[in-house]
């Protein structure tokens, strides 16, 4: 009994330094944010709690990263399984996108996972982290391979462009969004759902561009 209480006390201790961390990393940077600001944010009288649950900020950015990883790739699953054998490009994209947006989305507002991400994938000690946490996810990797498979033709040095343009253009755009639900502004689509819809099009309008020939 006394043993189940203290795991289920470690539990929630670590879920509120993860909490706060994440938060306190989407509005501030990583760097700019203490372990000392991370524990008094999450309630613990001890400055120390951070090191002691998670160790380096590199081990805790990370504990963050899977915290959210998982559901998505439970997601991703059950959309690869419904995609499985198309040759649209547009339902490639869906798969590496939508999982994403849903999950924001079934967190409720405010969340901060959208901008502490764009916080580490331009923190160049950080987005290491980040790239192989995700990319390191296998179904991440049948959903780049699916939509590889549909673009056949395109040149291998413009499909790495691409890869990066697109790749700017999730991070970034679900930030902006999820900032604007935080502060209350206007977004220009109603809901996740709609917003993953606009940003689809516009990155499927990417990969499909003409490649002008070199001179």
């Amino acid at each position: 009994m006394e043993r189940t209480a203290r795991a289920e006390r470690v539990s929630a201790t670590r879920e509120q330094i993860l909490t706060a961390a994440e938060r306190l990393f989407a509005e501030h940077g990583v760097f700019a944010v203490s372990n000392r600001q991370v524990s008094e944010a999450a309630g613990q009288g001890n400055t120390a709690a951070v090191g002691y649950h998670f160790g380096t900020k590199a081990d805790l950015v990370r504990a963050i990263v899977r915290k959210h990883t998982e559901p998505m790739e439970r997601l991703r699953l059950r959309m690869l399984a419904e995609t499985a054998g198309s040759t649209d490009a547009r339902d490639w994209v869906g798969c590496l996108l939508r999982p994403v947006t849903e999950h924001l989305g079934a967190l409720g507002n405010p969340t901060w996972f959208a901008r502490f991400s764009a916080q580490v994938m331009t923190d160049p000690a950080l987005r290491e982290i980040m790239i192989e946490e995700t990319i390191s996810s296998p179904s991440l990797r049948q959903a780049i391979d699916g939509l590889n498979r549909c673009l056949p033709d395109l040149p291998l040095e413009v499909r790495l462009e691409r890869g990066d343009m697109a790749r700017q253009l999730m991070v970034h755009m679900i930030a902006e969004r999820e900032r604007a639900l935080a502060e209350g502004t206007p977004t220009p689509r109603s809901s996740w759902h709609d917003a993953a819809t606009g940003l689809i099009d516009a990155i499927v309008g990417l990969w499909l561009a003409p490649v002008t020939p070199r001179s």
